[in-house]
């Protein structure tokens, strides 16, 4: 007896029950391929501040936090979508500050290293000094314990190039022996234009005995208790005894310094570092905790909760604790209120954010249901921007446009979150924004990156002769120039605006946007059975290569953009003659693709080599990912069932520093994938039909419970059941939702979000004529 229990509760443990979400969190995951905004630790949800130790400065890509380096060069605060800011250090005896962070730089070992979500610790072994980190929203929150020195230090180096931004200047003021102020003015980017201040306030536990500074790699006195200008940095002096603790919070804003006292006021007003720790692993246990999964191995669950933990990172909040936030889409910067509601709180809260391009797949789906008071904050924070700037942004950053990557991306986002009756911002002013977007002058007439010229988008192509081609011109007006991809990508986003427009009863609109969505047949070459380059004149380009990279194809070929019409796949399988000729031709694709692993290489840094990226499909980059759920268009949702597995076993199941997404994660776009290809619901068109529905695919859990925000949706909860369910028992054999019999392989937004539960038996044979039929079949805009 004695043994059996014992053995029950060893696979208790081993299944990770009794644990709470935030536990099973693994943030070491893909931490050797960290792009500069990837890694978080010290964070809350979206947090202005991820506070972390940077390994690697000096670049987007290889900098931030790299899991196989094996020195720090300092902690910093932000680590968003090109922005970042205030690089901190505490060291010990001899000062080398302004030698440079390759100087003052400590190893460490990843042995004595503790990683949680809200917390992290190290040692730095260049100086005896164990660190701990944590944070608030908007203020991070730093527990040093020194060795025994006559001078132990703490400094702050703006003459840093940190992650994509070199630091232009900074400013240091000593306020009294317990607190620092000051700013840094990060450079502009490629990508974002124009420079942008970060304000910091830094307040000790104890009083440090002096503060000095450097200027262009030499120490001086710090004169008058301030010090400003190129490559400067200040440092705060004290003595200790063995083990002694300092504590430091650092509060930044990027509106001025009292803004970010406030910040650390509001925030946090006390000194208890463990208190602050337990408040943040609340707060993410809450967030992570609106999903809940039983069975699966330890490692599945872990990886889940980490894939969670990732769509609830990365497009962080630029507004302070009273609603104040900076606009810099203007000549000058000004300063901006978020409306405040009536307990004089901000009614929500503005973001900066990498692209929504893939968002339809991903966080349309999971944000929307699961957490759509986030959803409405983002779109209150696009409205916040088309005020200020006259534009719905697609990739906000430090108040600027960035015009990062193609077309209308936030147009599916908005119109999928009212198509499902999330009305908590003003739909009349968004869709007036929406609506620009999608003629000249407006997102659609820009290429990535275009922030002075509107002729990359080739949008008057596209609404003059029904596609944008490719070449468009002898110039590159900016990045992602692809025609093909652009008239993809422009046909969906003309539906969803469609439907946003009928809802609202602008008719003639609707028409208009449903007649523009069917250009993508325009560019359908039926020799070929791809989407392929035409040139003004509308001819086709010669000599097809449909593994070739980009030449049309923004970051993809032609045998990946073959699928690329999430509105209408209906549409879609009659170009191709039929359903079995699409059946045949995208499982092909996919025995193909399982060959690498359904991906190009298991890193970014592999998939930029050309060779690598010659595949039909590419699950570790945005432009392929839903061709999974395609075969349940076809009649074939057993197939769908059998890929999507294969997918999640191969590409979204590792744990560890050096297996994660196989690609770019891009701000939890692919953390939110996987996340909806394990609890087996999707959506193709991300939720942009009148009446949006999600795809059922093959659950991993045996049991998976979403909470409903009962502030947005009648029901509590919605549970998906999948009996018998093991790593050979993928198929599903039969299914009911409440306890009706489920015919279709696909289910309404409006029934799920009532509540209930969806029951799956599954098996290790397929049922193939569960949804065969074509009536069964999802809608599209074609049928």
């Amino acid at each position: 007896m004695k043994i059996c229990i014992s053995l029950l509760c060893l696979i208790g443990s081993f299944l990770g029950y009794g644990q709470r979400p935030v536990d099973l969190v693994y943030p070491h995951l893909d931490a050797a391929n960290s792009r500069w905004f990837f890694f978080n630790s010290a964070s809350r949800p979206f947090g202005m501040v991820n506070l972390s130790p940077d390994n690697e400065v000096n670049g987007a890509w290889n900098a931030g936090y790299r899991y196989k380096k094996d020195s720090i060069k300092c902690f910093s605060h932000i680590h968003a979508w090109q922005l970042s800011g205030i690089p901190v250090l505490p060291v010990s005896g001899e000062f080398k500050g302004h030698l440079g962070a390759d100087v003052y730089g400590s190893s460490f070992s990843h042995d004595v290293e503790i990683v949680k979500p809200g917390y992290h610790k190290v040692v730095l072994d260049s100086y005896g000094i164990t660190a701990e980190l944590t944070s608030t929203t908007r203020v991070g929150f730093h527990q040093y314990s020194f060795p025994e020195a006559a001078e132990s230090h703490i400094l702050f180096d703006f003459s840093t190039f940190l992650g994509p931004t070199d630091t232009e200047r900074g400013y240091v003021k000593k306020v009294n022996d317990t607190e620092i102020e000051g700013y840094a003015i990060m450079g502009p980017t490629i990508r974002r234009p124009k420079s942008f201040k970060v304000y910091f306030v830094a307040r000790f536990d104890q009083p440090f005995e002096q503060i000095r500074a450097w200027e262009k790699g030499k120490l001086k006195e710090f004169e008058n208790n301030l010090i400003e200008g190129e490559d400067i940095g200040a440092y705060v002096s004290f003595a200790t005894q063995q083990n002694e603790k300092r504590k430091m919070k650092v509060a930044i804003s990027y509106v001025n310094t009292n803004q970010a006292r406030l910040n650390m006021d509001t925030e946090l007003p006390h000194w208890d570092f463990e208190e602050c720790v337990r408040e943040s692993q609340e707060q993410w246990n809450e967030m992570l905790s609106r999903i809940k999964i039983e069975g699966g191995t330890e490692k599945e669950q872990r990886r889940f909760y980490t894939d969670l933990w990732h769509a609830l990172q990365g497009r962080r909040i630029v507004s302070d604790v009273n609603g104040k936030y900076i606009d810099y889409t203007g000549e000058r910067p000004k300063v901006g209120q978020i409306p405040l509601n009536e307990n004089g709180e901000p009614k929500f809260n503005h973001h900066n954010s990498d692209s929504f391009w893939g968002a339809q797949w991903t966080l349309n789906t999971l944000w929307h249901l699961v957490y759509p008071e986030v959803t409405e904050s983002f779109v209150n924070s696009m409205l916040l921007m088309y005020e200020d700037g006259g534009l719905i942004p697609r990739g906000p950053s430090g108040g600027n446009y960035t015009y990062v990557m193609t077309g209308a991306a936030t147009t599916p986002f908005v119109s999928s979150a009212y198509l499902k009756g999330l009305k908590g911002f003003d739909a009349e002013k968004v869709y007036e924004g929406l609506h620009k977007n999608h003629f000249e002058a407006g997102m659609m007439s820009k290429a990535g990156y275009e922030h002075n010229t509107i002729k990359g988008g080739g949008v008057e192509y596209y609404i003059n002769q029904g596609f944008v081609p490719h070449p468009l011109s002898e110039r590159r007006y900016g990045f992602h120039q692809d025609g093909t991809t652009q008239t993809l990508e422009y046909a969906y986003q003309d539906f969803a605006l469609a439907q946003m427009a009928q809802k609202l009863g602008k008719t003639d609109d609707y028409h208009l946007f449903m007649s523009r969505a069917k250009n993508y047949r325009n560019l359908w070459n039926e020799n070929l059975k791809v989407f392929w380059n035409r040139d003004k004149d509308g001819n086709w380009e010669a000599k097809p290569d449909l593994l070739r990279y980009d030449h049309g194809f923004e970051e993809g070929n032609a045998a990946q953009y073959r699928w690329w019409v999430p509105h209408d796949i209906k549409g879609l399988i009659d170009l191709y003659g039929g359903r079995k000729a699409f059946i045949d031709t995208l499982n092909t694709a996919f025995e193909r693709a399982e060959k690498h692993d359904f991906v190009s290489g298991k890193a970014h840094d592999q998939e930029l080599q050309e060779e690598l990226r010659r595949v039909y499909i590419n699950y570790g980059n945005q432009p392929s990912i839903e061709t999974a759920f395609l075969f349940s268009y076809a009649g074939a949702p057993w197939l769908t069932q059998y890929w999507s597995r294969k997918v999640v076993n191969k590409v979204y199941s590792d744990l560890t520093p050096e297996l994660g997404y196989s690609g770019d994660e891009d701000q939890g776009l692919m953390g939110s994938l996987a996340v909806l290809m394990k609890i087996g619901l999707f959506s193709v068109n991300g939720g942009t039909t009148d009446q949006p529905f999600y795809e059922i695919g093959s659950p991993v859990f045996d049991k998976v419970t979403i909470s409903l925000n009962p502030d947005y949706y009648p029901g509590e909860s919605f549970v998906i059941e999948a009996a018998g369910n093991n790593h050979d028992n993928v198929f599903v054999q039969a299914a009911t939702l409440n306890n009706t019999k489920l015919r279709k392989a696909w289910l309404p937004h409006e029934e799920l979000v009532k509540g209930g539960t969806l029951k799956l038996q599954m098996s290790n044979k397929p049922n193939k004529k569960w949804g065969k039929a074509e009536v069964l079949a999802p809608p599209s805009m074609s049928n």
